[in-house]
């Protein structure tokens, strides 16, 4: 069984990105990750993909991934596409949906028609398209499917990928383990994050937009924090395990906010974790 391999979701230490691009890239390589996953390319100061792609190898990194908003996506899927493969990317990722373009909602077909056209794009090129996922996906169908689920079952494997947020699986009372076991020769990448959480929270993250700007919501009426790698609630030597067993080739972390310390800090810590699981 093949060893997988270790990303950093670079939205993770967004606000130091936002003043220090280069610096950014050097300080996460330094920590140990050798790869970073992007969160679409509006903070990047107006930089082109092959300049990002080639301040990336200065620093000894590369781009497996990048998160983009289907709304990109959607208004010039073939641009978009070449845009993500230009920076070095063999991964693109949905990272979320409206409600409305969510299975059951009034732009679920066009969704699906948007997913196909990508994915067969995202084929064309040798790149694969996937869906990362949150927690409200997992509402029942009327069939008693997850929504989640629906969406899988209506866009064929060979068109859209899985890239399990096991943060948000859990979130939802879903176990991660056996979520990414169901999803065994699907799972490509799995994204790690840990939390810690008392009551009931409502929504406690936030969306990014096509413009690259963050969607806010209510704050959280109970206690829920974001926390590195082995300090929160996941069994993550379980979740990596089931995501080994199940052929995922990247594990990638992100952390959306960090509480106490620099989000730095809160990258450098989970990545010392990691190397006590053997990463």
């Amino acid at each position: 069984m093949e060893k997988m391999k270790l990303a950093l979701q670079i939205y993770t230490v967004r606000d130091f990105v936002e003043t220090d691009i280069k610096g950014t890239f050097q300080k996460v390589k330094a920590m140990g990750y050798d790869t970073i996953e992007l969160a679409g390319m509006s903070m990047f100061n107006g930089m082109t993909p092959t300049e990002l792609k080639e301040m990336l190898a200065e620093c000894g990194l590369t781009a497996i991934s990048a998160h983009v908003p289907i709304q990109e996506l959607d208004a010039d899927p073939q641009a978009a596409v070449l845009r993500y493969k230009e920076a070095g990317c063999r991964y693109i990722a949905i990272p979320w949906l409206a409600m409305e373009q969510c299975p059951g909602g009034a732009q679920f077909e066009a969704t699906l028609a948007t997913i196909n056209t990508v994915g067969k794009l995202c084929n064309d090129n040798g790149m694969t398209l996937l869906y990362h996922n949150h927690d409200f996906e997992f509402v029942k169908m009327p069939d008693g499917t997850y929504g989640l689920d629906y969406l899988y079952q209506k866009v064929p494997a060979d068109i859209l990928q899985t890239e399990i947020d096991t943060c948000w699986v859990k979130f939802a009372g879903v176990d991660p383990v056996g979520y990414i076991r169901k999803y065994a020769g699907r799972c490509p990448i799995v994204h790690l994050k840990d939390f810690y959480k008392e009551g009931e929270t409502g929504q406690v993250y936030e969306l990014i937009g096509d413009d690259g700007e963050e969607i806010k919501e209510a704050p959280p009426r109970g206690v829920f924090e974001f926390r590195p790698l082995g300090m929160g609630v996941q069994d993550f030597p379980a979740i990596i395990k089931a995501a080994e067993e199940s052929g995922a080739e990247w594990i990638v972390v992100e952390q959306d906010t960090s509480v106490g310390r620099t989000s730095l800090e809160a990258a450098q810590l989970s990545r010392e974790y990691l190397k006590t699981l053997g990463y």
